[in-house]
């Protein structure tokens, strides 16, 4: 199940004012990633879903192994990446790998809410930038993003397209999800999403 999708920017408060234009929503703080050099703003998506918008954060110096979501590499604002919610992370990770799809090692992750409060708690396996398969999250006893009162938008679609869409089909089933993939020049993911100003494409840089 879809947890959320990632929309990464090499500049986060110009890519959500840009997006409070076209959707007439403007997306609410998120919180600092410490020591991996972003921050977020959250924008519903109905129900546990959400977009994230990820950029650098100017009060953190850039990691030595660059910041996640191929940041750094960006021009423009990128649908990078998604995840999905895994109920037993490990589990379906270790399945994954038997299959022979390695999602990589399980990572411990928290960041404090926008109010500087509760602190969040999730374990994820790492985001690959560019990559058609998701990474998975599973998330601690702490609430939920999608589940805090943000500003809700409606997820109209979302798929992906490959050159060879039947490799990708593949992977993602060893991972367990689904996905509808169409032919394309290159590896991308396409959402469209509608705000209170209609439609809005997504899609990978």
């Amino acid at each position: 199940m879809l947890d959320h999708l990632v929309y990464a920017t090499p500049d986060l408060d110009a890519t959500v004012a840009e997006l409070a234009d076209r959707l007439g929503v403007r997306a609410a703080e998120g919180g600092r990633h410490l020591g991996y050099g972003t921050r977020n703003r959250l924008i519903g998506l109905g129900g546990r879903r959400y977009l994230e918008i990820v950029g650098p954060d100017p009060e953190q110096p850039a990691p030595a192994a660059g910041r996640w979501f191929g940041v750094d590499a960006l021009a423009g604002a990128s649908l990078t990446t998604w995840a999905v919610a895994a109920t037993d992370i490990e589990e379906q990770a270790g399945k994954a790998r038997a299959e022979g799809y390695d999602l990589g090692e399980v990572l411990e992750m928290s960041r404090a809410s926008a109010n500087g409060g509760a602190i969040l708690e999730w374990r994820l396996t790492p985001p690959r930038a560019g990559s058609i398969v998701p990474f998975l999250i599973q998330w601690g006893s702490t609430a939920h993003p999608g589940a805090s009162g943000l500003p809700p938008i409606r997820l109209v679609s979302f798929a992906a397209g490959h050159p060879n869409p039947a490799t990708v089909r593949d992977d993602l089933a060893m991972v367990g999800v689904g996905l509808e993939v169409f032919p394309s020049a290159r590896p991308m993911l396409v959402a469209v999403v509608e705000g209170r100003r209609g439609p809005v494409r997504l899609v990978t840089a």
